[in-house]
């Protein structure tokens, strides 16, 4: 069986060294991977979304539908899709329920 050492490896997107450790490696040669890792610990997170701990979700800056207002949203909007400021949408999700009866 192969012996493995640790390595260090250039971050393809920081340009920063990390290190490959000898039991990342010897878990790639028991899943039988080919390629080895290309990114720190950093620039992998985030390029997944930073989803583990530590991580802010990412913010998308637009301007509400309704006002016209610079606002910020916790998800990429969709196109042809409205996309509302807290106060327009707060104020939205009790108006529909009024003018129902009207």
């Amino acid at each position: 069986m192969a012996e493995f050492q640790d390595r260090v490896l250039k971050c393809v997107d920081c340009g920063a060294d990390f290190v490959f450790t000898a039991g990342e490696q010897h878990f790639y040669h028991d899943k039988n991977f080919k390629n080895e890792p290309k990114r720190c610990k950093g620039c992998k997170a985030k390029r997944q979304g930073g989803s583990g701990p530590g991580f802010a979700k990412s913010e998308t800056h637009t301007s509400c539908s309704q006002c016209g207002r610079e606002t910020t949203v916790p998800f990429k909007p969709t196109q042809g899709r409205p996309v509302y400021c807290r106060e327009c949408f707060q104020s939205r999700k009790t108006a529909p329920a009024a003018a129902a009866g009207a």
